[in-house]
């Protein structure tokens, strides 16, 4: 059965080209990871290789959404007393970044850890980010390296900020109970890129209650990343923040229409299609597939939390003592329940024998997975 979906015009741009000549060699259908890692990484004309600045507070700087780094310093200096504790349990002095974005974390990093890391390495598909962050972090030019590729080894703390949201995803729609896998086409009548469904026997980890249509993703590529960081860390931990669930909770009935969305001038939209390489796309993370693939190569959980409690666990409010009105208030942001404080999650994965890391203390989430 195929499903044809509306869609809007889109416009005959060098993006538009390269996706109709990557349609035409597979044979005018492509799923939607495929389509997904196009659109954000096609060398110099997906939305992270483009040479754009996504990061910012305001639409007015050109960016399209904000992370907590921007919001408040106090987020990397707080991660920092948790990525410290972990340098020194593990005897390790390195730091490994994963998507870096402008670099904001890993200067406060940088700042509240001192001679704590010798070495912070950033690993980032987007190289046209590079240079902003080397100015960034100009104070720490003695430390930080960067890397096109992966290093066969890993000797230290590995962080991840909002990186799993942006892996491509595949899609899967439940039609009159049959499931199926939706890709993208072109339209040629109305010339605009558009949703088809072609069934599969490929199912969601969870059977979905009831008999409803239901749309979703799983996350192949964010669990075979987890797995591959994961082979190469010969000793240290690793901390992952984004917004996600357990998989109990994605996979919830009344969550019908999956978790995909765009970001472009910080406003939200569900239609990945339009100004395809001008807008991010991303998905909510599935922790209970990223928990299995870790421990599929050997790592421990060390800990899962909301990152409300994982802050708070990790000092937060001590660093707030002599901030300023203003400054408490922005960290307010990061903390609140309506804000970033419970749709964000913070997981914590290490190599031998596990430990409790402080950010998980109290209120540990890890039995919910």
């Amino acid at each position: 059965m195929n499903e044809q979906a509306k869609s809007v015009a889109t416009a005959p741009t060098d993006m538009t080209r390269l996706l109709r000549a990557s349609l035409a060699s597979q044979g005018g259908w492509l799923p939607f990871d495929r389509f997904m890692a196009l659109a954000l990484y096609a060398p110099g004309l997906g939305y992270y290789s483009s040479g754009t600045q996504p990061i910012g507070r305001m639409p007015a700087d050109g960016s399209d959404f904000v992370t907590a780094a921007e919001i408040s310093p106090f987020f990397g200096q707080t991660l920092a007393n948790s990525v410290r504790e972990a340098l020194r349990h593990t005897h390790t002095q390195a730091v490994y970044e994963f998507g870096a974005g402008n670099g904001s974390l890993a200067l406060h990093l940088l700042d509240a850890l001192g001679d704590d890391v010798h070495r912070y390495t950033i690993i980032d598909i987007s190289g046209s980010l590079r240079q902003s962050q080397a100015q960034r972090l100009q104070a720490h030019a003695a430390k930080v390296n960067w890397l096109d590729t992966w290093p066969t080894q890993l000797l230290g703390v590995v962080v991840g900020n909002e990186v799993l949201d942006a892996m491509p995803v595949r899609l899967l729609h439940r039609v009159a109970g049959q499931w199926h896998e939706r890709g993208v086409v072109w339209d040629e009548h109305a010339q605009t890129l558009a949703w088809q469904d072609r069934p599969t026997h490929d199912t969601p980890p969870l059977a979905i209650e009831g008999s409803h249509d239901y749309l979703t993703e799983i996350h192949p590529q964010a669990e075979a990343f987890v797995r591959s960081v994961g082979e190469r860390l010969q000793a240290g931990a690793m901390f992952f923040i984004d917004y996600g669930f357990p998989e109990h909770e994605y996979y919830h009935p009344q969550r019908h229409m999956g978790t995909l969305m765009c970001h472009q001038g910080h406003l939200s939209d569900g239609d990945p299609l339009q100004q395809v390489g001008h807008k991010d796309i991303t998905a909510h993370v599935n922790f209970t597939s990223l928990a299995w693939a870790a421990q599929e190569v050997g790592l421990q959980v060390l800990g899962y939390a909301s990152q409300a409690q994982f802050l708070l666990n990790s000092g937060l409010l001590t660093l707030l003592e002599k901030a300023s009105v203003i400054e408490q208030s922005r960290a307010q942001i990061l903390i609140q329940d309506h804000e970033m404080g419970e749709l964000f999650k913070v997981m914590a994965l290490g190599r031998g024998e596990a430990w409790v890391p402080m950010g998980f203390v109290q209120a540990d989430r890890t039995h919910r997975l």
